[in-house]
C-alpha cells in the first residue's frame, strides 16, 4: 500500500510502498478514503511532541471503509464507513478509565503518534475507538470532525454555557466550534492573526459578531474564551478579555511557554484549564449533534502524496478550514 512515513523528527515525510497491515483481535482493517491534516500532526513532525513511535504513519482524522474484521469484532461489518480519532486505545482498568476519564489514561495510545495513522491507503484500528460516520457527510467533509470537531466540542463544553464566547485561532477546530456556538445562540468573538483580513472575514461568515486581531481587546467582556492557537502568550491576553468568573480553555495538545502575568488578570475567580484528548462519549455526543446543526466543514483537498505540501501550508497559516488528504483523487 502507499503510505507517507515519518522516519525522523523535523524531516519531510517519505513516500513509500509498504505491506498492508493485518487486523488483530478486536481490530478493523480500514481502507482510508480521507484523512484530515491536523495541527497536532505538525507538532509531531516538527518534534514538539517528542515521543512518537518511529517510523510512523501520521494522521488521526480518518474516514474509510471496513475491509476486514479481526477476531471478535462485533460492532462493525464489512463495508461499514467508520471514523478513527486521536484516542486509539486505553487500558480500561486504571482510576481514570474507571471514572469516565479515559482521555487521561496513563497507558493510552494515540492514532498517528504511538499508533500508525491515516496518511496511507489502509490502517488498522481498535473497533472500540471507531465511530460510525453520519450519512450526510462526504468522506473529505467528515474527516475534520474526528479531531477538529471532537476536541473543539470538548473545549466548548468545558467553556460552560456563557453567552459571549471568544475563540483564538480561527482554523479547523474554530470553524466547527463557531457553528455549534451559533446553533446554541451564543455570541462569537473571533481573534485571528493580526492583519489577517481573510481569517476575519471567514469568522464573520460563520456568524461571529466581532472579529479582530489576537492582540486586540473584544468590545465587551466575555464569559469564556477558547484558545486553539499554540501560542502561550495568548493566555494572559485572553484572561483580560473574560469577565469575572470567566474561563480560558486551552484546546491544543501543545503550546509555547506561558509568560508571567499579574495576579490581577486571574483574580475575581477567573480560571484557566486545558483539554486533553477526548473520550468516546465526546465522540458519540458530537457526531449525533453535528448533523442537527448542521455543521459544515470547509476543506482543501490534497492527494496523499502531497502530504508534505499540506503540512507546509498549514504551518504557514495558508489553509482556510481544514486540509484533507485523499487516497483516490478520482472519487
Amino acid at each position: 500500500m502507499r503510505a507517507m512515513i515519518l522516519d525522523a523528527l523535523r524531516r519531510p515525510l517519505r513516500q513509500a510502498d509498504i505491506a498492508t497491515p493485518k487486523p488483530g483481535a478486536g481490530q478493523l482493517l480500514i481502507r482510508v478514503r480521507a484523512c484530515a491534516v491536523c495541527r497536532t500532526d505538525l507538532h509531531v513532525v516538527d518534534g514538539e511532541l517528542t515521543q512518537p513511535k518511529l517510523p510512523l504513519i501520521p494522521g488521526h482524522e480518518i474516514v474509510g471503509g471496513v475491509e476486514q474484521l479481526g477476531a471478535g469484532v462485533e460492532h462493525f461489518k464489512i463495508r461499514d464507513r467508520v471514523g478513527v480519532p486521536w484516542l486509539g486505545w486505553t487500558c480500561g482498568e486504571c482510576a481514570y478509565c474507571r471514572s469516565g476519564r479515559e482521555n487521561l489514561c496513563d497507558q493510552a495510545r494515540f492514532t498517528g503518534y504511538t499508533l500508525d495513522g491515516g496518511y496511507a491507503e489502509y490502517t488498522v484500528a481498535d473497533q472500540r475507538f471507531c465511530f460510525p460516520i453520519p450519512e450526510s457527510y462526504a468522506d473529505a467533509e467528515a474527516a475534520p470532525l474526528l479531531c477538529a470537531g471532537l476536541i473543539g466540542y470538548r473545549s466548548l463544553v468545558k467553556a460552560g454555557n456563557g453567552k459571549r464566547l471568544g475563540i483564538y485561532g480561527f482554523g479547523a477546530a474554530a470553524h466547527i466550534v463557531a457553528q455549534i456556538a451559533k446553533y446554541q445562540e451564543r455570541e462569537i468573538y473571533a481573534f485571528t492573526r493580526p492583519g489577517d483580513e481573510q481569517a476575519k472575514q471567514f469568522a464573520m461568515s460563520l456568524g461571529a459578531v466581532w472579529a479582530g486581531g489576537s492582540n486586540e481587546m473584544s468590545p465587551v467582556k466575555l464569559d469564556a474564551a477558547i484558545i486553539f492557537a499554540p501560542a502561550g502568550e495568548l493566555i494572559p491576553q485572553a484572561l483580560k478579555t473574560v469577565g469575572k468568573g470567566g474561563i480560558v480553555v486551552c484546546g491544543g495538545i501543545h503550546m509555547s511557554d506561558i509568560p508571567s502575568f499579574p495576579y490581577s488578570n486571574l483574580w475575581e475567580e477567573r480560571s484557566i484549564c486545558s483539554i486533553a484528548n477526548l473520550t468516546r462519549r465526546d465522540g458519540e455526543e458530537f457526531l449525533a449533534l453535528a448533523p442537527r446543526v448542521p455543521v459544515r466543514t470547509e476543506v482543501q483537498i490534497f492527494p496523499l502524496e502531497e502530504a508534505n505540501d499540506a503540512l507546509a501550508r498549514l504551518r504557514g497559516g495558508k489553509v482556510q478550514g481544514a486540509a484533507v488528504l485523499v487516497t483516490d483523487t478520482g472519487r
